[in-house]
């Protein structure tokens, strides 16, 4: 199964002179529609179209963009293509139906009434655009028709004999318009074709090629003919065999004829030497793009033929290895390449000659692969390594034949990981039990494992690498990292730095006197007098971290990994990076071994030995071109003839295609930015989607980078996104007035509120004051004031002068006391009690025993600074006595207790011993409203609508007698 996916893998190769270049094949695999291919164009910008039965694809190197009848193509077979002066991609179908696409968009006689006219119910073969603009249409039957972009007009040729069938049309250096079909050459001449008598016909229309000054190459029965105007001369005969196996389209340059056919490529030079591309491969047509790559188009998908400076070659078991697995490789005195095998075989290539001499190690398990060569020059012996066993064999072979074996003296078992010689008699292996140092290679390839001297020519613990410097110092790498021995003298840098711990898997000194190291995942270091200068990563523009092997040749430092090879320039210390990705397609997977000559560079791989020029200097490639391929707007493809777009507000999903044309290298970085002077965003992807963009002015930015390269030139389109109607300054002013409007109505009502609430406070204020006075003048009841005049007229009467006086003074000092308050809202709570005791003294004065009564303070209430409602509680005590104990024959008691019992309230109690609130008003016959109770309830109602926290009263009956009337006060 390996043998057979090499074979495919190898059969796009390109022979001669004993080496095979190798030619990238891209298939459906890769991303073609179909590999029926028939033909490849490439547009001005630079894409290569390749016209399939399967739809049409444009390739930029890295992505095949396929469209198919779904995208608006009349058909899917599309014979050709074709590019006009306008830029337009022209299609021609089966059907016979054109199409172009132009900025993003393919162009169907549905949505162009211009290609409507164009129908000529014939498959176009031939498409040709004039000096002054016409485009010329050769067809399948006896059909010519030229089109000026307003007006179609057919020729058909009257001769039935000669007719324009599958005509190929050319206009030559004066402007005149030619006609070539398999049975005569036509002259247009007065708005007619005119036949002429010329007697050398093309084979076909596909093996006519227009050149640079006008004139056309044309293959006939003989062979290779140019023609300007009317003279023809014939360039090259050509065998019969190659114009009689089906001619596919031809390319012409100005050294050789490329013809393609059912049998391959031909390359015919003009002096008649011929050699084969792709044999046996069905190729339909050749072309040669602005890189000077040469494209194959085939039934089994397209080629590419690099330009020579990037082409690629290998040297396999086809060309005389005895395998294609190649492990190893070095360079000996005389120019030789030995190469290490798979099969217990080393191969040495003669470069000059090509030819291959081979030498096969009798023991095939132990020598099975051939993992490493070194030559010891000054002794003309090569030295060999698997994993089990080494060898020398003179660098001389096949003169020298003889080979020695390294053994180990008590016949042990050990395992090679890597060698290395000095330059003098000493070999160091790196085993899987430690490093061994033999002291005489040259004359006993043999050491003990018994006999080991630590610390001299013995160091433990299993070891990856070995390698000694210009000045004999040996460096070697084991699971504790990286070490070197220096004139017994033992340096362990990885007890320095943390970094050299790592396994390293190589160890170069560089021209400058430093050493590098390839890391299993940390790039390579870069050390110099025992220290680490640089580190170089995948962001410094390594193509992977883990580096298996290294070569140093001149300024450069190489480096190959499982993903490629990298080339590091060292001068000045700039370290510069080159890829040569076009090379990595074959050098990308099971890259085991490099040697890098003066010119080229050899590789040894699994398919085996791959090599290319080495002899360019280490220059920036060119930044490849970049476009922006479509812009999609809510899934509708926008019209890209326009550098600038207004969109609506609801076009909010936009999705930008771009790419960058780059054939060689296929890792290609892209940045965007929408502003100008925006940071750049960095992408592998080729597509940004943007679905929530707002409403502004945008300039969408992108460009792209190869490995190797720097940024290109920025492909830009300018887009504004409208906002919407809410959005606008307009509609913000208009909503900004209206808002004015309803704060200003809304100012307008609070302030009428306030201004209304602060009046009916006045006038609650005011009805407060009336009803202080009316409250004054209801606790003056009549009964009061008689019952006391009374009194005083008894005392008068019974001649007790004192008593009178008495309750005159204190009846007068009560009502100065209400002329005193009644002026006040708030008066404290001293002069309440003093109020209070004044007017229940009066009435005891009146009821005599049969009235007790009490007045209980807190100590803890400040009496001059508690200010409560002036006359609140005498109209409450005075109902007390009246309608509670007076209707009692013993009378009763009267308590009046005063205390805080939170921050918030004044607790004033009225307690009475009386008959009881409910018994009082079921006992009731008159209809007596106490008017002073009422007003002040009324009173209470308006302070409490006027203060924040209200005065709180509740009345209840004690049991079966008396009463308890409770009033909260809060607290001022």
């Amino acid at each position: 199964m390996l043998f057979w996916l090499l074979a495919l893998l190898f059969a796009p190769l390109v022979k001669g002179n004993a080496q095979t270049a190798y030619l990238p094949h891209y298939t459906t695999k890769d991303g073609l529609p179909s590999n029926n291919c028939y033909y490849t164009l490439q547009d001005k910008k630079g894409y290569i179209w390749i016209a399939t039965d399967a739809g049409v694809s444009r390739f930029d190197g890295t992505m095949f963009e396929n469209f198919s009848v779904d995208d608006g193509l009349p058909d899917n077979q599309v014979l050709q293509l074709r590019e006009d002066s306008k830029g337009r991609i022209w299609f021609l179908t089966l059907n016979g139906q054109l199409s172009y696409f132009y900025n993003g968009k393919i162009y169907n006689p549905d949505n162009d009434k211009q290609l409507k006219q164009l129908n000529f119910n014939a498959v176009i073969v031939s498409f040709f655009e004039d000096s002054k603009g016409k485009i010329w249409f050769g067809t399948n039957k006896n059909i010519i028709g030229v089109w000026d972009g307003k007006k179609l007009i057919k020729y058909i040729s009257p001769n039935i004999e000669k007719q324009y069938g599958n005509a190929f049309i050319h206009e030559d250096k004066q402007g005149n318009i030619w006609a070539y079909s398999t049975t005569a050459v036509f002259l247009y001449i007065k708005n007619n074709f005119v036949l002429t008598d010329d007697k050398f016909l093309p084979l076909s229309y596909k093996t006519l090629f227009d050149k640079r000054d006008n004139s056309v190459y044309f293959l006939d029965k003989v062979g290779l003919n140019s023609k300007n105007g009317i003279t023809n001369r014939l360039i090259l005969k050509i065998d019969q065999d190659l114009l009689s196996n089906s001619p596919g389209y031809i390319y012409v340059d100005d050294r050789s004829l490329w013809l393609s056919n059912n049998s391959g490529v031909f390359v015919i030079d003009f002096n008649g030497k011929i050699k084969q591309l792709l044999k046996n491969v069905d190729v339909n047509q050749i072309i040669k793009d602005s890189n000077q790559n040469i494209w194959f188009t085939t039934k089994n998908g397209i080629y590419r033929l690099p330009d020579s400076k990037e082409r690629v070659y290998i040297f396999n078991k086809e060309n005389g290895l005895t395998s294609n697995v190649v492990k190893s490789i070095a360079k000996d005195g005389n120019g030789r390449f030995w190469m290490g095998m798979n099969n217990a075989s080393i191969n040495i290539l003669d470069k000059k000659s090509k030819t291959v001499q081979k030498f096969n190690i009798p023991d095939l398990k132990k020598y099975s692969i051939i993992k490493q060569l070194a030559f010891d020059y000054h002794n003309k012996t090569a030295y060999f390594a698997s994993d089990y066993g080494l060898g020398s064999l003179s660098s001389t072979y096949p003169i020298k034949t003889n080979a020695k074996y390294l053994k180990e003296s008590n016949n042990s078992v050990f395992v090679i990981k890597n060698f290395s010689l000095d330059t003098t008699t000493k070999l160091a292996l790196a085993l899987s039990s430690g490093v061994v140092i033999l002291n005489n290679r040259q004359d006993k390839l043999e050491f003990s494992s018994l006999n080991y001297k630590e610390n001299q020519d013995y160091f433990k613990d299993r070891s990856y690498r070995v390698y000694y410097d210009e000045m004999q110092n040996l460096w070697f790498s084991n699971v504790s990292g990286l070490s070197e021995f220096n004139s017994n003298k033992l340096t362990k840098y990885y007890e320095i730095y943390p970094l050299l711990s790592k396994r390293i898997n190589d160890i170069k000194q560089l021209k400058s006197g430093s050493f590098a190291m390839a890391t299993d995942g940390y790039g390579i270091v870069i050390m110099q007098d025992g220290k680490i200068i640089k580190l170089i990563r995948q962001k410094e523009g390594l193509n992977n971290n883990i580096i298996n092997k290294l070569f140093v040749k001149n300024d450069y430092l190489w480096a190959i990994s499982n993903t490629g090879i990298n080339r590091i320039s060292l001068t000045d210390n700039k370290f510069t990076i080159n890829s040569f990705d076009y090379a990595n397609d074959l050098l990308s997977d099971d890259l085991n071994d490099l040697y890098i000559d003066t010119d080229t560079a050899y590789f040894a791989t699994n398919n085996g030995l791959v090599y290319f020029s080495n002899n360019q200097k280490s220059l920036q490639t060119k930044a490849p071109k970049t476009y922006i391929s479509s812009i999609i707007i809510n899934n509708e493809t926008l019209d890209l003839s326009s550098s600038n777009f207004v969109l609506k507000p609801g076009e909010r999903n936009i999705t930008f295609n771009y790419s960058a044309i780059d054939f060689k290298n296929r890792k290609i970085t892209y940045r965007y930015r929408l502003k100008e002077n925006a940071n750049w965003s960095e992408t592998k992807n080729r597509r940004l989607e943007l679905s929530s963009l707002e409403p502004g002015s945008y300039c969408f930015e992108v460009s792209a980078k190869s490995q190797d390269s720097q940024w290109s030139t920025s492909a830009k389109i300018s887009f504004v996104l409208e906002k919407h109607f809410w959005q606008t300054w307009w509609f913000l002013i208009i909503l900004l007035i209206i808002g004015a409007y309803f704060l200003y109505v809304i100012a307008v009502r609070i302030t009428r509120r306030q201004k209304n609430k602060e009046q009916e406070q006045l006038l609650n204020k005011n009805k407060i004051l009336m009803l202080e006075q009316r409250a004054l003048q209801a606790m003056m009841n009549p009964h009061f004031v008689f019952n006391v005049m009374n009194s005083i007229q008894h005392y008068i009467n019974t001649k007790n002068t004192s008593s009178a006086n008495k309750v005159l003074t204190g009846f007068a000092k009560l009502i100065r006391k209400n002329l005193e308050i009644c002026t006040k809202s708030y008066i404290n709570l001293e002069e309440e009690i003093d109020y209070l005791n004044l007017y229940l003294s009066l009435e005891k004065n009146r009821f005599g025993d049969k009235l007790i009564y009490s007045i209980n303070i807190d100590e803890n209430i400040d009496k001059e600074e508690t200010l409560i409602p002036s006359m609140l509680l005498q109209p409450y005590i005075e109902n007390a006595i009246w309608h509670g104990i007076m209707p009692k024959e013993d009378g009763g008691e009267v308590k009046i207790n005063i205390n805080q019992q939170d921050e918030d309230y004044l607790w004033i109690k009225i307690i009475d011993n009386g008959i009881g609130i409910k018994n009082s008003l079921s006992t009731k016959i008159d209809t007596h409203i106490s008017k002073g109770m009422n007003l002040t309830q009324e009173r209470i109602n308006l302070l409490n609508k006027i203060e924040v926290k209200p005065i709180q009263l509740y009345i209840d009956q004690n049991g079966n007698n008396g009463t308890t009337i409770t009033i909260l006060v809060p607290l001022k």
